[in-house]
């Protein structure tokens, strides 16, 4: 199963609760912060809704 490597490249402050929410949910807090996520439908939906703020790469 495929993988995706997601970082938070700008902040979360004075951002919509939801998408700091969403953030969190992905494993977010501070900026530079990295995570890898399964490739499914709930992670690409986090990321539609926050897309702005992160850089996304396939693993």
């Amino acid at each position: 199963m495929a993988n995706l490597k997601i970082k938070l490249v700008k902040s979360l402050n004075g951002r919509l609760a939801k998408h700091i929410a969403t953030a969190n949910s992905l494993g977010l807090k501070k900026i530079g912060d990295e995570t890898v996520q399964p490739d499914n439908q709930q992670t690409r939906g986090k990321i539609a809704q926050i897309g702005y703020l992160l850089k996304v790469t396939e693993e």
